[in-house]
């Protein structure tokens, strides 16, 4: 492999992607520590209590139990089916790996392969985890704008019009890529047919759509608790700022949740007059409550591994006490192991035949 070709595939590789996205992210949070000084984070991270911790926490369980009922609908529809309890299980896990590890995908990743090992589907459970996973950004998006448009804050009119163009962009790049190659055409119908197929009840897309409200509004209220531990005062502009922040966290080029959410935060809370270094100081500990938030998932990655390590303890332990059993002392259990081996010991050590009952052994 020439030295051209293999920096191509080291580049193209999701790992250098993860860590790419990772380092941007990191870059966007040192430009705005540069910008704005180290106070605002400070502040943030002092504002963080116990009384918040709990709210986060609470708040984390009714998002995830929601996303969870999400998940199951759509993997439901695509023959797929998992239960509440283990769905909840593998989402707090799924949050706790995206926000500890690069790229801030892994963990659905790791969602949609492990559920699809334990179904028999892997494919499918693919579908399943990037389908809730679209379905819970475009309902966000829609319901962030609805809320700004009621509140009347045009000045967050920019931002969201930035984003709907990229959702815009991303549709029309895939649709060109679909109408050039007629393997891209022929892959997308036959996603679409599955999809079709998953979303074709209107209960299911009315579940879909109602869960991801509550977890877009936990989201959101976690913010306004963040906000109150800073010292800022419950208003429509702080939930305004929240649904922004919220937004922007969706921003897949971050370290953990970190960069483009501070970005934002600081930038909506200087158009509303607040002041950005409060709203980077807001962001920064609803940054910490939200990962406080998740450290659940921590306990069922430890419980899994623990759960795999067993067994093969268990194994380790049970064969040296296999060993010390000989084959005869196995057939007749009830005589002591020394008479149980003796007849064993003779057999190998005259070469001769054994004899058989009624007949002689021959010289």
């Amino acid at each position: 492999m020439s030295r051209a070709t293999a920096l191509r595939v080291g580049l193209s590789s999701p790992r250098f992607r993860a860590i790419a996205k990772a380092a941007l992210g990191l870059g966007i949070l040192v430009a705005i520590a540069v910008q704005a000084g180290a106070e605002p984070f400070l502040r943030g991270l002092g504002a963080v209590s116990a009384p918040a911790v709990a709210a986060a926490l609470a708040l984390a369980a009714l998002a995830t139990s929601a996303a969870a009922w999400r998940w199951r609908l759509i993997a439901r529809g695509l023959d797929v089916p998992i239960g509440q309890g283990e769905a909840v299980a593998a989402y707090y896990r799924s949050q706790f790996l995206n926000t500890v590890l690069p790229g801030g995908v892994v963990g659905d990743v790791h969602r949609a392969v492990a559920h699809g090992r334990s179904a028999g589907h892997v494919a499918n459970a693919s579908r399943a985890v990037a389908t809730e996973r679209v379905a819970g950004q475009v309902v966000q998006l829609v319901l962030a704008a609805g809320v700004l448009a009621v509140l009347g804050l045009a000045a967050y009119a920019p931002a969201v019009g930035v984003v709907l163009l990229a959702v815009v962009v991303a549709c029309v790049a895939l649709s060109v890529a679909a109408a050039a190659s007629l393997r891209a055409r022929s892959a997308l119908r036959r996603e679409l047919a599955l999809l079709r197929g998953a979303l074709s009840s209107g209960r299911v897309v009315a579940g879909v759509v109602a869960a991801s409200i509550v977890v877009v509004a936990c989201h959101v209220a976690t913010f306004v608790v963040a906000c109150i531990a800073v010292g800022l005062e419950v208003s429509p502009r702080t939930a305004a700022l929240g649904v922004v922040t919220v937004l922007a966290a969706a921003i897949p080029l971050n370290a953990g949740g970190w960069g483009p959410r501070e970005g934002a935060a600081g930038w909506a809370a200087a158009a509303v007059g607040i002041g950005s270094a409060t709203g980077v100081a807001a962001s920064t500990a609803y940054g910490v409550l939200a990962m406080i938030a998740v450290a659940p998932g921590a306990v069922v990655v430890a419980a899994a591994a623990l759960s795999r390590r067993a067994p093969a303890g268990a194994g380790r332990r049970a064969a040296p006490c296999a060993r010390a059993v000989s084959p005869a002392a196995a057939l007749d259990p009830g005589r002591p192991p020394a008479a149980a081996s003796a007849p064993l010991r003779h057999a190998v050590a005259d070469p001769r035949p054994l004899a058989l009952p009624g007949k002689e052994s021959s010289p």
